[in-house]
């Protein structure tokens, strides 16, 4: 079991193998990739940092984010794999990804968090 100080619930990360990508698909949202991540990200694909831009990324006025395709009547991050149902880049993924469930926004939002990761148990 995972916690992070500051968070009164762990994650059993032995559950992702279990849930189908929740965290990966869903509604419509922002997965910020910065600079280094975008480098890392290109270096992992073996693309060019221009062409994952262009075929991954979008640019908002707050930086990049990596685009989204429908799936399942909602939206998935383009990386997610619609057939193993995990993610495709997990070893390059965004710190974003990486520090899922411990947001910010779920310390005051748990039954949000709940109803998307199986792998939650409050302390």
């Amino acid at each position: 079991m995972l916690r992070e100080n500051g968070f009164n619930y762990e994650f059993d990360p032995a559950k992702c193998d279990e849930c189908g990508g929740r965290c990966c698909t869903g509604e419509s949202g922002y997965i910020w990739i910065n600079d280094d991540e975008i480098a890392v990200l290109a270096d992992f694909l073996g693309i060019s940092q221009n062409l994952l831009k262009e075929r991954f990324l979008f640019k908002t006025k707050r930086g990049y984010s990596i685009k989204e395709c429908e799936f399942q009547g909602g939206f998935a991050c383009v990386f997610f794999d619609k057939v193993k149902k995990n993610c495709s880049v997990y070893e390059a993924r965004p710190s974003q990804c990486k520090t899922f469930p411990f947001w910010e926004h779920f310390k005051n939002n748990l039954r949000e968090l709940q109803a998307e990761c199986i792998g939650v148990n409050l302390l």
